[in-house]
């Protein structure tokens, strides 16, 4: 029942077909840590190590001084560094996506990076920028590979939204797809 009704929505919402990539879980070793974790095995946070330009100058710099080295903010001692990185980056540049859907939590707003117009909100959650972090996936696929990154920060990691509020955040992404997104094949 819920496949065909999502598949319903997106097929009076786009004005062409949607082919979408799902990676369910980049960070397993963080889900599946006790307590949960933001870092991977090797203590990296996966989404300070994908190879923005000046990474090599910024993002440990950036560590030290603006997170006074909070081991899970570190950004790990190069760019892709990370098999869970590396991971994703092939998956965009095999698929080359026209628009990246991330989930993160805890801060519960939107967050927007990229070109395009930023949706105002998801469901419940309104845009809210959180700014540019060297190495981060929105600075690198939003700013300069130029593929828009909508970035879901859910309030709580360990609760998932409640079925209707998933619809209505389905529904908003995807009017917001239909009229902001470019691309011949989402």
């Amino acid at each position: 029942m819920k496949k065909s009704w999502a598949l319903s929505a997106a097929l009076l919402l786009a004005p062409q077909p949607v082919h979408w990539r799902f990676v369910p879980v980049l960070n397993p070793d963080g889900v599946f840590s006790q307590p949960p974790s933001r870092t991977n095995a090797h203590g990296v946070d996966l989404n300070r190590n994908f190879p923005t330009p000046d990474w090599e100058r910024d993002a440990a710099a950036y560590w030290q001084k603006r997170t006074n080295r909070d081991p899970r903010r570190w950004p790990g001692p190069q760019p892709l560094s990370e098999p869970e990185s590396r991971f994703l980056h092939d998956q965009m540049q095999s698929f080359r996506p026209h628009l990246i859907v991330a989930i993160h939590a805890p801060y519960g707003v939107l967050d927007f990076d990229g070109p395009s117009v930023p949706p105002s909100r998801l469901g419940r959650l309104y845009l809210d920028q959180v700014g540019i972090f060297p190495g981060s996936l929105g600075n690198y696929g939003g700013v300069h590979k130029g593929v828009p990154v909508v970035t879901i920060e859910l309030p709580n990691a360990m609760r998932t939204p409640l079925d209707a509020e998933m619809r209505q955040m389905w529904l908003d992404l995807l009017r917001w797809m239909a009229e902001k997104v470019p691309g011949e094949s989402r």
